[in-house]
């Protein structure tokens, strides 16, 4: 964890991380599917004891390139939660009526309540990622949105929420196979839109974002996960020990027998 967590203050380059690593794990493909099949089975077990306790509330940020994989680390991670308590949340181009709030408006709304699991498919991040790459707000907007995102981050954690983001980072030419995938397998014809390309285009300025955002919101209450993510069978096991591991650290427990219901349970 700490090899992929980026510190406060920590300057983050991203080309200096390899996306084909797997800091810290040193088997193979299968030995990291055996794990991953055991931290699934775990989190469904916690995700039961947070939903049941109702005490604590997660958020779980996603962010990447396309075809970076949060998709499929949602599907992989999550297959046995129960769909009660965890939902998903994705954030699109922006309604006229969101537009007439402030940037984090829409977000807030969607944030988990006590003992929820809400996951981020993208997230208030795009506002200072797809905007400052395509000009839509000065760079005076950008910077001062990095303040309030942390602020924003730090008012969730106060009032119960833990917050963990991930950047699931893989290379351009992972990526170009990816894309091609999708051209060639006719069942994933519906993943890809013309856009995808002209995204790609911009790689080299969405890194330079991507590096300041992290670089400028990774805080002690809301750090950001750097994942290599060229192999995905790593993605998902990382970004599921960490899910498991924080939920281990609630020390969570059933709620107890309400005294009204002991005659109940007597009778």
């Amino acid at each position: 964890m700490k090899r992929c967590r980026v510190l406060p203050g920590e300057r983050v380059r991203l080309a200096e991380i390899d996306p084909d690593s797997t800091p810290g794990f040193g088997g193979v493909k299968d030995d990291g599917h055996r794990e991953l099949n055991k931290l699934t089975t775990r989190l469904e077990k916690l995700q039961e004891l947070l939903y049941a306790e109702h005490k604590h509330s997660v958020l779980v940020v996603l962010q990447g390139m396309d075809t970076a994989g949060k998709d499929g680390t949602i599907r992989r991670v999550f297959a046995g939660v129960n769909p009660q308590g965890v939902r998903v949340a994705s954030f699109r181009i922006p309604s006229v009526h969101e537009r007439d709030h402030d940037f984090l408006w829409r977000v807030h709304e969607e944030v988990p309540g006590r003992g929820e699991m809400v996951l981020f498919n993208r997230s208030h991040y795009e506002d200072v990622l797809i905007t400052r790459v395509h000009g839509i707000i000065s760079k005076a907007i950008w910077e001062r949105r990095y303040g309030e995102i942390n602020e924003f981050e730090r008012i969730l954690t106060e009032e119960g929420t833990t917050v963990l983001k991930f950047f699931l980072h893989i290379s351009r030419g992972e990526q170009k196979l990816r894309l091609r995938a999708r051209l060639d397998d006719p069942t994933k014809h519906w993943k890809f839109a013309e856009a995808d390309l002209q995204e790609r285009d911009l790689w080299t300025a969405y890194m330079r974002a991507y590096e300041e955002a992290l670089s400028k919101t990774s805080t002690s209450w809301a750090p950001w996960y750097v994942v290599p993510s060229n192999r995905k069978w790593f993605r998902d096991m990382f970004v599921s020990e960490r899910i498991v591991t924080t939920l281990q650290g609630f020390r969570m427990r059933y709620p107890a027998l309400l005294p009204q219901l002991r005659a109940a349970r007597i009778r």
